[in-house]
């Protein structure tokens, strides 16, 4: 019995095992090896250019095949705006969650740091920025990954404009179909080089940036990463039961690769074939995956609504401003989920959103190096709450569209 037990665990989690005992590994030897670690990152980076040279045509193929496929388009307005609705309130939560946290635990207390004073700060540019978040200046543009959002809004009109065409449309849309699995079979090959990739990643990211974490930031990690562990386990859970019951929080144990692969690559988008298959192996049906997920990559990002409070309030504390009172609050609020939800689609909205928090709060420039540390800093847990959300997220959209039991109706077959 328990030989056939270990077996079971053996079989259902090898993989996420490989992974995480090739990380540690590696972080042993980035650990000990010191700066000397950077030797590996070459062999990290390997497994990162594939996985971002296959995002671009797999986001193209999935969400245009999806679409073009679907002989009920009011369902797909129904995927939208439930998605839509979850990003948004997801959002909400962990913006508040989060001010509750920095409230009682300040994230500055105690801190010093010399400011040196840098280049001036560009002011701005709300109708540019919105412009590019969701337009380019050419078709070439499209085709990467620094344009996302425009690829998405691409395909989603393109799949449109092949399901409108109908019975003449139908060679173009198995055509997709046929491409998207092509993409996929050539992501399930190149994880069979994650654990060395991965690995030798995390050799070279803890060998040189591991000393970082003990100077004057110490105390905001110490604060942001134990809430964003907290989140993955306790808000996660919630809302899978909200989804699907307790089937649902038991099939979050298909988050474990999600969640390992976003810790090393600090990126949603190289993290989302994971998730495609993570989403397929729980059971959210394949046209609200190919559609929450790709778009959740550049849009849901509650990891980064999580940060930019965080950063608000170390920036408040810096320069002796209370963080408190209703406007403070609204203001801080309407920040984060613009950081997450509007900002992580446009190219370098990351350093655009704090820009953004830098000139609408009056700081001066010397403000911005702080808060972009900070940002670097809490990228990789950041990044695994808003990959691994997205999966939870399309949990979510699939209950809203599908009904109470999703779950079961997919395992029987009847969706």
């Amino acid at each position: 019995m328990n030989l056939r037990s270990n077996k079971s665990i053996w079989e259902s989690y090898r993989f996420p095992i490989i992974l995480i005992g090739s990380i540690i590994i590696g972080s042993i030897l980035g650990i000990v090896m010191g700066k000397k670690a950077v030797m590996f990152q070459p062999l990290g980076d390997l497994f990162i250019n594939a996985m971002f040279t296959i995002v671009v045509p797999l986001v193209f193929t999935t969400i245009a095949s999806s679409i073009s496929s679907m002989s009920n388009m009011k369902r797909l307005g129904s995927i939208l705006k439930n998605l839509f609705m979850v990003f948004l309130s997801t959002g909400l939560i962990a913006t508040v969650l989060i001010i509750v946290v920095v409230k009682i635990f300040p994230p500055a207390q105690g801190v010093s740091l010399n400011l040196t004073a840098t280049d001036a700060i560009k002011p701005f540019e709300t109708g540019n920025q919105i412009v590019s978040a969701f337009t380019v200046k050419d078709f070439p543009e499209l085709i990467s990954r620094k344009n996302m959002l425009p690829l998405i809004i691409f395909s989603m009109f393109f799949g449109f404009c092949i399901n409108l065409i109908g019975e003449k449309g139908k060679i173009i849309s198995d055509g997709l179909d046929a491409l998207a699995q092509v993409f996929l079979k050539m992501i399930n090959i190149i994880m069979y080089y994650a654990p060395i990739g991965l690995g030798a990643y995390f050799a070279a990211l803890v060998g040189v940036f591991g000393k970082e974490l003990l100077g004057s930031y110490a105390r905001a990690m110490m604060i942001y990463y134990p809430v964003c562990i907290l989140y993955f386990l306790i808000a996660f859970p919630c809302y899978a039961y909200l989804a699907a019951g307790k089937e649902g929080v038991k099939s979050l144990k298909y988050l474990i690769s999600p969640a390992i692969t976003s810790l090393a690559t600090q990126s949603s988008m190289a993290t989302l074939p994971v998730n495609l298959d993570a989403a397929r192996d729980i059971g959210v049906p394949e046209d609200i995956r190919n559609i929450v997920l790709p778009i959740g990559a550049s849009a849901h990002m509650d990891g980064t609504c999580l940060s930019s409070i965080l950063k608000i309030s170390f920036l408040f504390g810096i320069f002796g401003v209370p963080f408190d009172g209703m406007g403070t609050y609204a203001s801080a609020l309407l920040l984060s989920i613009m950081g997450g939800v509007v900002m992580s689609g446009v190219p370098g909205g990351g350093l655009i959103g704090e820009m953004l928090i830098v000139t609408m709060y009056g700081f001066p420039p010397e403000a911005f190096p702080i808060i972009a540390t900070i940002g670097y800093l809490v990228d990789p847990p950041a990044t695994m709450v808003n990959a691994t959300g997205d999966t939870v997220a399309a949990m979510l959209v699939t209950r809203l569209v599908e009904g109470k039991n999703w779950m079961l109706k997919k395992r029987e077959g009847i969706i």
